[in-house]
C-alpha cells in the first residue's frame, strides 16, 4: 500500500518571515486524516528569510531533527548547545523532560530552507539531549543517517526508526527491503522519482505499509529521505 501526499495538498502557513508546508497537522493547520504516520509526527518544509527565525520556545517528549536543504540554520538551547547547521550536517534534539531552543537563519543576506522533523520517542521523560553529525551521502545509494542505536555513524533517535538519505543521479535505481509489519515514509526533497509505479515530485511524500521491497528509480537527480519504522 502506497498513499501519496502531494506537495500541493499539504497545509501551508505564510507569516512573511516564514513560509511553511506541513505534511501532517501542525499549529493552526488541522487535518484529521493526516496526524502523522507511525511515530513520525511532523514534517515541515520551512523557508525563513535572512535574519529572521523562531524565538526561544519550549518542547518536551519529542525527537526533533533538522535537515538543512540550503542555507544556514543557527541553533541555541537551554542545555548549552549552540551551532550553525548547513547542508551535509544533521541535527537531533531530544526534548525529553523539557527544553527551550531558538532557531534562526544564520545568514543576514540569504534565506534558509530546511525540513523540521518530529518523531514521537519510545518513552516519555528521557533526559534532554543534543547531537549533530556530518551526513554527506554517497551518490546513488541510501545512507543511514539516523537510527535507534546510532549505528554506522548515524545520529541516535530514541525510537525504532531508521532514517536514510538518498542522493541519486538521473536513471539510478536503489531498492530497500521493508521487514514485515514495519511502516515507511518517503519524502522527496528535490527532483522526480518513481516508487514502484508511483511518481513523486519535490515536496511529495508517500505513506507505505505492507510492501516488501521499495524500488526507487530517479527520473532526474534527486534528494529524498526514507523513514523505516515501527507502526
Amino acid at each position: 500500500m502506497i498513499n501519496v501526499r502531494k506537495s500541493t495538498e499539504r497545509g501551508r502557513a505564510d507569516f512573511g518571515w516564514l513560509e511553511s508546508n506541513h505534511s501532517f497537522s501542525f499549529g493552526h493547520y488541522y487535518d484529521a486524516k493526516h496526524m502523522g504516520w507511525g511515530p513520525l509526527r511532523v514534517i515541515n518544509e520551512d523557508r525563513v528569510i535572512a535574519g529572521a527565525g523562531f524565538d526561544p520556545h519550549p518542547h518536551r517528549d519529542m525527537e526533533i531533527i533538522s535537515y538543512v536543504i540550503d542555507g544556514a540554520l543557527e541553533h541555541k538551547d537551554s542545555i548549552g548547545n549552540g551551532s550553525v547547521i548547513r547542508p551535509g550536517r544533521l541535527q537531533r534534539m531530544s526534548a525529553g523532560t523539557g527544553i527551550r531552543h531558538s532557531e534562526y537563519n544564520g545568514s543576514q543576506t540569504n534565506p534558509v530552507h530546511f525540513l523540521q522533523i518530529w518523531i514521537i520517542p519510545e518513552k516519555q521523560g528521557i533526559e534532554p539531549g543534543y547531537e549533530e553529525k556530518d551526513i554527506a551521502a554517497p551518490s546513488n545509494d541510501l545512507q543511514l543517517i539516523g537510527s535507534r542505536t546510532g549505528r554506522d555513524g548515524s545520529i541516535t533517535i530514541h525510537q525504532d526508526v531508521d532514517l536514510y538519505a538518498a542522493h541519486l543521479t538521473a536513471g539510478s535505481k536503489v531498492n530497500h527491503s521493508l521487514k514485515a509489519g514495519r511502516l515507511a515514509w518517503l519524502q522527496v526533497v528535490s527532483g522526480t522519482l518513481t516508487l514502484g509505479d508511483t511518481t513523486l515530485d519535490a515536496g511529495d511524500g508517500a505513506a507505505i505499509a505492507d510492501e516488501d521491497i521499495l524500488k526507487l528509480h530517479a527520473q532526474t537527480d534527486i534528494e529524498a529521505l526514507l523513514f523505516d519504522m515501527v507502526p
